[in-house]
């Protein structure tokens, strides 16, 4: 006689394991397959969202400059003109006015890049690809006096220059200058690609106001919907690890502008007041490769220096010992107070994760990996150290070192013998 079949949950279990195996094999099958397709899909939905995208962005970035308006400017003053007011207490005036004077103020930064900096950048490019014969023939002059007193040497260097000297030549006129006086008739061909990066900045300017004017409320909608989905616990989770997120991000993004912009200036007015050749065009580069940590210092003394040689090699010498003097105060007086603890790791993994960052992702993987890396880190740490409370572990990385091993009974370190480190 036969058994009747008995149902068991841990059938139950193993058949749905096995199901969601398979299907997600199928998934990831298909979703190789049509990778092509799934990528130009995305890239279609990135484009038609890409006016709101720029809105999210500006939002974020102004956000903390209306905060602090708002608390400090305009909510004092509608208090006094809304003093005697019984159906307003002048908070609307107070949020407009602010996200009004943080919009007009990211618009005067534009202005100021597209009418004021880019056009004397284009100039000065212009000068230098103009003038680069004359100016590697005062180079090659220099380099000869220089090693007067070295024939052997002199015959190898001016050898080697005369070969880069060539090989520059030709990638100027036949790269740089066509690209140049090609500039007008490409922007004139590409006009669509500036319309729609108005319209896209345009949108995102009226996006930003929106959101800026009811941030409170979405915010207010978006933990709703975070306390729908989730649990209580895994909701206060999720909104502890955003919130490190923001901190981290928002500090070390605008904390890092904000340096920049400072180390930029300082190095225009030096420049200028040490009268150096193309002070804008410097300062501009040295201002923009400080946004990269760590590499960013080197990144734009190179070229700022060999545009600064080829004119005069002793104002060449004297930038180069002004932008070491300058990386310095940035690097211990001015950093620091900006940016304050925002990073928070070694730097092993601050080169790490913008090597990392920049074969991925480029300039914008240099510039967001350190405060990417951080969550990272932060969640694998907070993870680790979770787990080995669970364990009745120790959790701190200090409990580590020193040690040999941890007892499997007691959980207790067992310490180094100190004749067996020396």
């Amino acid at each position: 006689m036969r058994r009747p079949f008995r149902w068991d949950k841990k059938y139950l279990y193993w058949g749905i394991t096995a199901f969601c195996v398979i299907a997600a094999a199928i998934v990831f099958y298909m979703a190789l397959r049509f990778l092509p397709s799934l990528g130009s899909a995305l890239s279609t939905l990135l484009g038609i969202l890409s006016p709101f995208i720029w809105g999210m962005v500006i939002c974020y970035l102004l956000a903390p400059f209306m905060r602090i308006v708002e608390r400090r400017l305009f909510k004092p003053l509608a208090g006094k003109l809304y003093k005697k007011s019984k159906k307003s207490d002048g908070s609307h005036f107070a949020r407009a006015m602010s996200v009004l004077l943080s919009e007009l103020v990211l618009l005067a930064i534009l202005t100021a890049l597209v009418f004021l900096i880019i056009p004397q950048i284009y100039s000065s490019l212009q000068t230098i690809v103009a003038s680069s014969s004359m100016y590697m023939d005062t180079a090659g002059r220099w380099l000869q006096q220089l090693l007067e007193d070295f024939p052997e040497i002199e015959h190898y260097a001016s050898q080697l220059f005369g070969e880069v000297n060539t090989s520059l030549m030709n990638w100027i006129q036949q790269t740089v200058l066509p690209e140049l006086g090609s500039l007008i008739s490409n922007v004139t061909s590409g006009v669509y690609y500036i319309l729609l990066g108005i319209y896209n900045l345009v949108i995102g300017i009226i996006v930003s106001v929106y959101v800026l004017s009811n941030l409170e409320q979405f915010g207010a909608s978006a933990k709703r919907l975070l306390y729908s989905v989730f649990s209580v616990e895994m909701a206060k989770k999720i909104m502890e690890g955003l919130d490190f997120t923001d901190r981290t991000f928002m500090g070390f993004i605008n904390g890092k502008l904000l340096d920049s912009a400072i180390i930029g200036l300082i190095c225009y007015i030096v420049c200028a007041i040490l009268q150096m050749p193309y002070a804008l065009l410097v300062s501009v580069i040295v201002g923009v490769t400080n946004v990269i940590p760590f590499f960013g210092p080197f990144i734009g003394a190179i070229p700022s220096s060999l545009i600064i040689l080829l004119v005069d090699p002793i104002k060449c010498l004297i930038f180069v010992i002004f932008v070491i003097l300058l990386q310095q105060l940035d690097g211990n007086v001015i950093g620091p107070k900006i940016l304050g603890n925002s990073v928070g790791i070694n730097g092993f993994w601050v080169m790490f994760s913008i090597i990392v960052g920049a074969g991925f992702f480029g300039f914008w993987g240099m510039l967001l990996g350190v405060p990417v890396f951080v969550v990272i880190y932060a969640a694998i740490n907070s993870s680790v150290s979770r787990k080995l409370k669970r364990s009745d572990l120790p959790w701190e990385i200090a409990d580590y070192k020193d040690i040999d091993y941890i007892d499997p009974v007691s959980y207790q370190p067992v310490k180094k013998d100190r004749e067996d480190q020396t």
